[in-house]
């Protein structure tokens, strides 16, 4: 066989040359779609339907007081709280028990990067590097590798809560749950078919809309899409910040969710952003060394991590201007002991922030420029911008009509985010190209929203009997 310039090339060279560590080998051997298919007979996609509560599950207060160990014990009173609102809320809250549940539900052992929290709150829109908005997954604390299945499950027994608390009928909640599954099959056969390099980018956001029949969306997206161009660094330091005498500028206290800290805290966080700069491209160092700290505030974040340690930092432009990161205390996943449970193993962890930052690349089509992760008085931390204009849509506060149009844009997005991780041929043959799956993942979903209502009443109830400490409305 003859090549460039008539040098001799041996028969079979690409056949020799493919088999480097991490490249796929040639010729291929075997099909994912085909290994896919032959999961079905040892696990039936009807059997995604079973939900039966473990006898030896912790009830709802005991799984909440759990949940605050390590935490600030201060704010655990507004964890519960939140959790107590609603059912929908005390989902949002109980990433671990349900861990626990979906550590005995039937599963298919394909592995995936998983978001770990993939309720229906936690999709939303951010700014990329050129100003333009994202849509996707929009919260990783939780991230490990574990069973497609556990996410998608989360997401489809969010969206029945968050349908009933929004009015929906029981018809509409179950229709919303199947059209998320049926839209993260459909999606997952999609990027399937593809060229692998056309796959990883697909279904770019001004196409969502119309891939998952998403169009009476449309005036709720462009709502949230204006709040969050306005949703900025600047935006938050004039709210929340005063002048200084030097020409400065501070935080101002807004207790209970922004207070000003004590001087060593404050330059223990400051000091740990060398640490960070080191875990960031060296492109982007220029960025950051044209800002300098100006103050350090303790800000209380979202239901889930309530009680957890979390930072924003004041950074000024030579004009300025704001530029403010948040450094956020980054636990470990809640997902891992169920993960060894169900028989899954999860390598160690070094640094939980370096896990978070990490795991979120991996799922997303575009991340924050500045993400990366840092330690502060010996504990894990991530770092990212703060009000990067970030918006979402509270699927809560949905018209009843729009919660299955939210549901099919979720779950395309969810297979999108799963099929950087794992091969989406493989997800794909398994779940075929009928309806079986989207019926089992919508029977349990209201399985699983019934047991979550029966778990906010039992948390309701310890809080009326002062078993659980509750500060409500905040």
């Amino acid at each position: 066989m003859t090549g460039v310039d008539g040098v001799e090339v041996p028969a079979g060279r690409a056949r020799r040359l493919a088999r480097v560590p991490g490249l796929a080998e040639f010729p291929a051997t075997g099909s994912p779609k085909d290994e896919g298919k032959a999961l079905r007979k040892a696990l039936p996609r009807s059997a995604h339907a079973s939900f039966d509560v473990d006898g030896s599950r912790p009830d709802a207060v005991t799984a909440v007081e759990e949940s605050h160990r390590g935490r600030i014990p201060e704010l655990t009173p507004i964890r519960a709280g939140r959790m107590a609102a609603t059912p929908f809320a005390f989902l949002r809250g109980s990433a671990g028990l349900m861990a626990y549940d979906l550590a005995r539900t039937p599963m298919t052992r394909i592995r995936a990067q998983l978001c770990g929290d993939a309720h229906a709150a936690n999709f939303g829109l951010y700014g990329d590097a050129r100003g333009g908005l994202v849509m996707d997954l929009n919260d990783f604390d939780e991230t490990v590798e574990g069973p497609w299945e556990w996410d998608l499950k989360r997401l489809t027994a969010s969206l029945v809560l968050a349908g009933r608390e929004a009015g929906a009928d029981e018809d509409r909640c179950h229709k919303a749950a199947r059209d998320a599954a049926g839209a993260y099959r459909r999606t997952m056969r999609l990027l399937a078919k593809l060229p692998v390099l056309d796959a990883w980018n697909a279904i770019a956001d001004e196409e969502l809309v119309s891939h998952t029949d998403a169009h009476d969306l449309l005036g709720t997206l462009e709502r949230v899409s204006e709040k969050a161009r306005a949703n900025t660094s600047g935006r938050f330091a004039a709210k929340s910040t005063e002048p200084t005498e030097d020409g400065g500028r501070r935080f101002v206290d807004a207790q209970p969710v922004l207070r000003r800290v004590a001087d060593a805290e404050a330059e223990a966080v400051t000091a740990s952003l060398a640490a960070y700069l080191d875990t960031l491209s060296e492109d982007r160092l220029p960025l950051l060394a044209r800002h300098a700290v100006h103050d350090v505030a303790f800000r209380v974040v979202g239901t889930g991590s309530v009680g957890t340690r979390s930072y924003v930092v004041l950074l000024l432009d030579h004009r300025g201007e704001p530029l403010v990161l948040q450094v956020k205390e980054a636990r470990p996943s809640v997902l891992v002991p169920h993960l060894a449970t169900a028989g899954f193993e999860t390598p160690a962890v070094a640094h939980e922030g370096r896990r978070v930052v990490l795991g979120q690349k991996r799922m997303q089509v575009v991340s924050d420029i500045l993400l990366g992760w840092t330690t502060v008085a010996g504990r894990p931390f991530q770092v990212r911008q703060f009000r990067n204009r970030k918006g979402s849509v509270d699927p809560a506060a949905l018209a009843a009509d729009q919660i299955d149009d939210y549901g099919r844009m979720t779950g395309a997005l969810l297979a999108r985010a799963h099929s950087h991780s794992v091969d989406p041929r493989l997800i794909a043959g398994y779940c075929g190209k009928n309806e079986e799956l989207d019926d089992a993942l919508a029977d349990f979903a209201v399985a699983y929203a019934d047991r979550t209502e029966a778990d906010h009443a039992a948390l309701v109830a310890g809080v009326r009997a002062g078993r659980v400490a509750a500060e409500l409305g905040v």
